[in-house]
């Protein structure tokens, strides 16, 4: 049996009228709603979508739409154990707060863009985007439909909050920690991103500080620990000078560890590592990886803060809080040998 109107067509969605246009989702229902933000050109073209595909709004699901419904979207990693840790602080603090969080997990499938508006669809009053690389535009558009925080990306977009820590401070004291080892050969294993362009230009300002600029090595690749692994393998074969290495995150220390391991290179006494996010990971006991804290719990707090007092108190500035990292020295770490 077909869904839809009572002659057996499907309903037209917004998402049908916004894929007639090649603008968002979340932009169509600002423009539905006569909310402030969209340019007159996209109104126009939106508006000309809706009346050329007979969209119809559906008055039930506005009308329950009107009412609060006190949840939280957050989208995360599934992949990334700290998403994972971020979570749980999230989930905790918003309870407390007198909320619920509906998390939206990516992968490789369902891309961040198609999370968010899963979670618009599902009625969440807010958005909390951890480690996000949606373009300025569509961020823009999704503050202007709902409260919005990116937690871990530096960026400045009207109506965005931010919540993150100094990746160049936390960056600074990874590399000062190995040069006072004893290190000069310091490469830097990347992601992709954002975040990873900010913790690469945290290392280049680093080492040049140290009058290291001559030696700087830079592997790109992206947060994954097979991307790590694939990083060991090249620098063991084209640079077997370098005696220490940071890595843009956890995960891909530990798929370089697993390569210095299989190939038998001992960790610290030939390399050490150095990782960056302090994820429960990075504690395990057979891990025991020395890596730059990102403050979890409290970067999750001031994010609900942030959605709950939009929310409860109604428009403000967008706010930037940016915590101090601090670096957690564990077995991975040592003089050169």
């Amino acid at each position: 049996m077909s869904s839809g109107s009572a002659s057996g067509r499907k309903a037209v969605t917004m998402q049908d009228i916004a894929d007639r246009v090649g603008v968002s989702k979340a932009l169509v229902s600002l423009v539905l709603r006569h909310a402030p933000g969209p340019s007159d050109q996209t109104r126009t073209k939106v508006l000309a979508a809706a009346a050329e595909l007979k969209y119809r709004p559906d008055r039930a699901a506005a009308l329950l739409s009107a009412r609060r419904s006190h949840m939280i979207g957050v989208v995360a990693d599934v992949r990334n154990a700290f998403h994972a840790e971020m979570v749980e602080h999230l989930i905790a603090r918003a309870d407390a707060v007198g909320y619920e969080v509906v998390l939206g997990p990516v992968t490789p499938t369902h891309p961040e863009d198609r999370v968010v508006d899963t979670l618009i669809d599902f009625r969440c009053e807010a958005m909390v985007l951890l480690g996000s690389e949606l373009p300025a535009e569509r961020l823009a558009d999704l503050a202007a439909d709902v409260p919005t925080v990116v937690v871990g990306r530096r960026v400045t977009v009207p109506g965005v909050d931010v919540v993150r820590v100094d990746d160049n401070r936390g960056v600074r004291v990874a590399i000062d920690h190995l040069v006072d080892l004893g290190h000069r050969h310091i490469a830097h294993l990347s992601g992709g991103g954002q975040i990873a362009a900010d913790r690469r230009r945290g290392y280049e300002r680093a080492m040049r500080r140290h009058g290291l600029g001559e030696k700087m090595v830079v592997y790109d690749g992206d947060f994954t620990e097979v991307s790590g692994a694939h990083i060991g393998e090249t620098l063991l074969a084209r640079t077997p000078e370098i005696t220490a290495v940071l890595a843009g995150n956890d995960r891909i220390a530990i798929g370089f560890l697993e390569t210095l391991w299989r190939a038998g290179v001992p960790v610290p006494e030939r390399v050490s590592v150095v990782g960056y996010d302090d994820s429960t990971i990075a504690r395990w006991a057979h891990i025991d990886l020395t890596s730059v804290g990102q403050a979890a719990s409290d970067q999750a707090h001031s994010a609900i803060d942030a959605v709950v007092a939009r929310l409860d108190d109604g428009p403000a500035r967008p706010a930037v809080t940016v915590f101090a990292p601090r670096l957690v020295v564990r077995g991975t770490t040592a003089a050169p040998s």
